[in-house]
């Protein structure tokens, strides 16, 4: 047990809360369901949340093509869908998307599995090591040579599923679903990195880590940068950030445990 825990107990048992992050300051660049349940486990540890999204989504450029494909979704045109990212998830949420009992769902990145589970999407597939486009390449699901597959991305993303998709010459079909905005963080957020006062901070994707980047160089080296997963972690350090700490599963749980296993080592 680290020198900063402390122990309360409930008001409603007498089972001990032990406060292991207290004293702790964590930064949430990220806003929606994963700050909120983020929030909720650091708070019932100890630690004060602040939560500031560096990132945020606007409509892509071409809606009619995305409403087009969507309504082909919800008919039953396709087989396959993948999802990349929360936000895609975020944006059928949105729209109140129906997936047909027919359309397999396939996650791809560390944090769409866990957003595609809190918006009540069922999840039939996801690369088992190597959770980004590259790993479903080299894995993709039984049958999925003849499928016909819808995969809604942002504006900006890499071009490396739909190339390889396109090279094993499947029937996929891309379409913006929106496109990533970044958002300057507060002056007392950016004042509170510098001076160490924001003890740790919490990555969860690579265009997270690419906006921390940007504006927060140099983070002190006494900050905990973790990241939700392998991949995100690659690219925070693409991008200069310097991680502290990596989830060993793709969920908020393994997240806060990697923080915990970081500041107890």
């Amino acid at each position: 047990m680290t020198d900063f825990a402390i122990r309360e107990v409930s008001p409603t048992s007498s089972i001990p809360i032990v406060k292991r992050l207290a004293g702790q300051t964590v930064l949430i660049p990220r806003g929606g369901d994963f700050a909120q349940d983020i929030t909720n486990r650091l708070t019932v540890l100890g630690a004060r949340a602040v939560v500031a999204p560096v990132i945020n989504f606007a409509s892509a450029d071409n809606s009619a093509a995305l409403d087009e494909a969507l309504s082909e979704l919800q008919n039953g045109a396709f087989d396959w869908l993948i999802l990349t990212s929360a936000t895609a998830v975020d944006v059928l949420r949105h729209l109140r998307i129906c997936i047909p009992e027919s359309t397999k769902v396939a996650a791809i990145g560390e944090t769409t599995e866990q957003a595609l589970t809190f918006a009540g999407f069922r999840v039939d597939f996801v690369p088992t090591t190597d959770n980004s486009p590259r790993g479903f390449l080299a894995n993709l699901p039984a049958g999925f040579d003849t499928a016909r597959v819808l995969v809604p991305h942002a504006e900006t993303s890499e071009p490396v599923l739909e190339a390889g998709l396109a090279e094993r010459e499947i029937a996929a079909r891309f379409v913006s679903a929106y496109k990533t905005v970044g958002v300057g963080l507060p002056s007392d957020v950016i004042e509170g990195v510098r001076d160490g006062s924001i003890t740790s901070i919490l990555v969860s994707s690579g265009s997270v880590a690419r906006y921390l980047a940007e504006q927060l160089q140099p983070i002190p080296e006494s900050t905990a940068v973790v990241c939700i997963g392998p991949r995100t972690a690659y690219d925070a350090n693409n991008v200069g950030l310097s991680v502290s700490a990596t989830a060993t599963e793709r969920t908020n749980e393994a997240l806060i445990d990697a923080l915990l296993d970081y500041l107890d080592a």
